[in-house]
């Protein structure tokens, strides 16, 4: 998958996301499903799977022998800064714990599955 493809796949997928979390507020309005901070959280996820992605590309495409490893590493980085965040996040504001922990996990895991899924196209790819 090349950069230019990637990227407007990330977009719709962002927007997608964007828009089902713009709308949970709406259909479920009793309900405190979202944090007061879900757009910080949001832009801070989507941007570093964005980052993880271009350096697992571009080291897949240096060196394909060690490319795996710069998947790893990437992935690994990634989650240690998106952990780091979620420290310092709690210490610092007073948000509802189980409303922040699931909007966290899930835009991580709905992220991280979309940039792996993207990186095994990739790999896909080199192994024809």
């Amino acid at each position: 998958m090349s950069i230019a493809r990637f990227s407007l796949s990330y977009l719709i997928y962002c927007l997608f996301i964007a828009l089902v979390a713009y709308a949970v507020p709406f259909l479920f309005p009793d309900e405190v499903l979202l944090t007061r901070h879900f757009w910080l959280i949001y832009g801070i996820v989507s941007g570093a799977t964005l980052i993880a992605y271009l350096v697992a590309d571009f080291g897949l495409k240096k060196s394909p022998e060690s490319g795996i490893m710069m998947i790893m590493g990437a992935i690994v980085v990634k989650m240690f800064f998106l952990m780091a965040f979620v420290l310092i996040f709690s210490l610092k504001t007073q948000e509802r714990g189980l409303v922040f922990v699931l909007n966290f996990f899930s835009l991580y895991l709905l992220f991280s599955f979309f940039e792996i899924y993207a990186l095994l196209r990739n790999l896909r790819h080199q192994n024809k």
